[in-house]
């Protein structure tokens, strides 16, 4: 019972918090809205000349303020192209370096490779149990049961 009394306090708390929040945001809409009125209303009392001018200033000052948060958009973007980038490299190299040592093995041993894998296939269908192979194969092997 407590805990759902301290959940109900807890829930009406927010409630509360959300409300005034809500409540402050009103507010500042109403001032900005004020603020416009009255700007039309002076511009209203302008010349026909004086409000093509004033519009324009309006409109000039709403692009560039457009611009300015489209260019920090981009550079945030540039910023994470970056860092995708250099994550991109390193999984890069990450991939050579466990495709390295596969790329290395000796001719003698990829011939023993081929004759080992043509008597596991025809001992498949009868054998069940351990193979024996050598440890550098281990990530050829992870590679081949992943496939």
């Amino acid at each position: 019972l407590r805990l759902l009394e301290a959940q109900l306090q807890d829930q009406r708390r927010e409630h509360e918090e959300e409300v005034e929040a809500l409540k402050n945001q009103v507010d500042v809409m109403k001032e900005e809205m004020e603020e416009q009125q009255q700007a039309f209303l002076q511009t209203l009392q302008l010349s026909p000349e004086a409000q093509v001018e004033f519009g324009l200033q309006q409109e000039i000052t709403r692009l560039t303020n457009e611009n300015l948060d489209l260019k920090e958009l981009l550079e945030k973007l540039e910023k994470n192209e970056k860092k995708l980038k250099k994550q991109l490299k390193i999984y890069m190299k990450k991939v050579q370096d466990f495709e390295a040592p596969q790329a290395v093995v000796p001719a003698e041993r990829r011939w023993h490779e081929r004759n080992m894998q043509v008597a596991v296939q025809r001992k498949e269908k009868d054998f069940q149990g351990m193979l024996e192979y050598y440890k550098e194969d281990e990530p050829l092997l992870i590679r081949n049961l992943i496939t």
